[in-house]
């Protein structure tokens, strides 16, 4: 009966999160200007980091820190969104929310599958939350102890979650970035891992219930980019040519290879204890100037699946939305990859895309030898061949006379997206320069995707090997499309049209 009553009461949340979506496509239709609409963005309000992030019986949670009062940031919350198939997404009902201990901030999701934390009744598999309480009082008054860990858990597969009420499990020693704890299991130990910010190092703590927690080691303190604090770590692993290596991400604001905010990774081994990197280069997931707090989902077995923040702190904030701000990149799928003895994560647009495909386009010679493309959708992706023995460039504009400009310049060996004529850019003055990223793959011909959404790009050059992402904010769509005349360059160009994310809400 327990579990009737669990089914019942999910499908009651899904259908009332349908009807409340359907309400809102038939005013809204999720099109207002700058609306993305093959990524998550919320209904409304602000949004920054995703949380929680755990596969579960078929379904992938989204949580994310969160303001229901405005579009600003404010008291955070979780909120909180479902997909099975990491493309549609439903924003159900807020998971948690701020109380006396303090606002809601990052952290992480696993399924306790062995109810180590004896949150399991009847059977019942517990999904648990592991957050930082952020105790903006202790903070006002001076304190270093106002960030703690603290735990939720939920007995209807995420629809609803109840705080523990022994909270917080892991107290601060007196470090004032002491957040955003990723949680994974050890199993050759048979404990819980957790990955923790602490200013500007990342320190593990281990244990047996997910209750209480033991000090492992420290890392970073003089390894890696420290141009800002430490956020949002992460660590999972990845196998390459038969042999597992592990990798630590580790957010940081500022301080990233085009300004603000951004991810860096390590790669080398753990052993329950210490994490020993393999050498002390520093690497970037994404050197486009919009990603930020990136961190993978659990419970997805041998395929590991990151999501980020489309956005970054030197101007979240102000960007010309009205109705919400901010958004989160597109799920990708990760690898590692070997050039010249360099290991490196590859991102790649997980295959889930497929779903909303349409009929592929293909550039013909014309537009190849830059004649100008009319009539483009407001979202696709734009697939391109390319030799890399000369420089070449896509220019995306409007009548209005904006454009964005993707390309390879063969001189310094770097991709680059400039946004300094993109359209809405004199909000902040960091957010019209132009970013670049290096080339990394040898190979004499690149295959690139663009995917290009209502006010975003992400490149994934060189099956993603150097990775971009940049946010835009146009005065209308980008609809004309030219490649650069050079000697050689592209040689192969398509477009494939996507469909809209939302309008499965649509009422008909």
């Amino acid at each position: 009966m327990k579990k009737l009553a669990q089914v019942v009461l999910l499908f009651a949340a899904v259908l009332f999160s349908r009807v409340v979506h359907a309400q809102i496509a038939d005013t809204e239709k999720y099109d207002e200007p700058y609306r993305l609409q093959v990524h998550f963005s919320p209904r409304a309000h602000w949004v920054n980091d995703p949380n929680g992030m755990v596969y579960f019986k078929h379904t992938y949670h989204l949580f994310f820190q969160y303001y229901p009062g405005g579009k600003n940031w404010g008291p955070m919350h979780w909120g909180h969104a479902v997909s099975t198939d990491l493309v549609h997404w439903q924003e159900l009902p807020i998971a948690l929310y701020p109380d006396s201990l303090g606002y809601i901030f990052s952290g992480s999701a696993v399924v306790d599958s062995n109810n180590t934390t004896g949150f399991g009744k009847d059977g019942i598999v517990p999904l648990v939350a592991i957050f930082t309480h952020h105790d903006p009082k202790g903070e006002q008054t001076g304190k270093d102890n106002f960030q703690n860990q603290s735990l939720a858990y939920s007995l209807d597969e995420g629809l609803t979650w109840t705080k523990y009420s022994c909270n917080p499990v892991l107290k601060n020693p007196g470090i004032r970035d002491f957040r955003d704890p990723k949680v994974c299991w050890f199993a050759p130990a048979k404990k819980w891992v957790m990955t923790l910010a602490t200013k500007d190092k990342v320190t593990f703590y281990s244990s047996p219930d997910l209750k209480s927690w033991t000090k492992e080691s420290e890392f970073g303190k003089k390894t890696g980019a420290h141009g800002g604090v430490w956020e949002c770590p992460d660590m999972f692993k990845l196998t390459l040519d038969g042999k597992v290596y592990w990798i630590l991400s580790v957010n940081m604001n500022p301080g990233g290879p085009n300004g603000g905010s951004a991810t860096q990774y390590f790669i080398g081994q753990f052993n329950g204890t210490t994490f020993t990197p393999i050498d002390d280069k520093t690497r970037w997931l994404d050197y486009g100037p919009d990603e930020y707090a990136g961190v993978t989902w659990s419970n997805t077995g041998k395929r590991i699946l990151f999501l980020g923040w489309m956005s970054n702190w030197s101007y979240a904030g102000q960007v010309p939305t009205n109705k919400w701000r901010n958004a989160m990149t597109s799920p990708r799928q990760l690898s590692l990859k070997n050039i010249d003895s360099n290991l490196l994560l590859c991102s790649n647009l997980v295959q889930e895309f497929d779903h909303i495909k349409q009929k592929e386009i293909t550039i013909g010679s014309k537009v190849l030898a830059g004649q100008v493309m009319k009539g483009l959708p407001h979202q696709y992706l734009l697939k391109l061949r390319a030799s890399m023995a000369h420089s070449f460039s896509v220019t995306f504009s409007n009548a209005s006379n904006n454009q964005l400009v993707f390309g390879y310049n063969k001189s310094t060996n770097q991709y680059y997206v400039d946004r300094s004529r993109s359209g809405k850019i004199d909000f902040n003055p960091d957010f019209g320069k132009v970013s670049y990223a290096p080339r990394f793959s040898r190979a004499s011909i690149s295959d690139i995707k663009v995917l290009f959404d209502a006010s975003s790009i992400e490149v994934f050059a060189d099956k993603g090997l150097s990775t971009m992402t940049s946010v835009y904010f146009a005065g209308r769509p980008f609809d004309q499309l030219q490649i650069s005349r050079q000697k050689g360059g592209v040689s192969v160009a398509k477009i494939i049209p996507l469909k809209s994310i939302w309008r499965q809400y649509a009422i008909k």
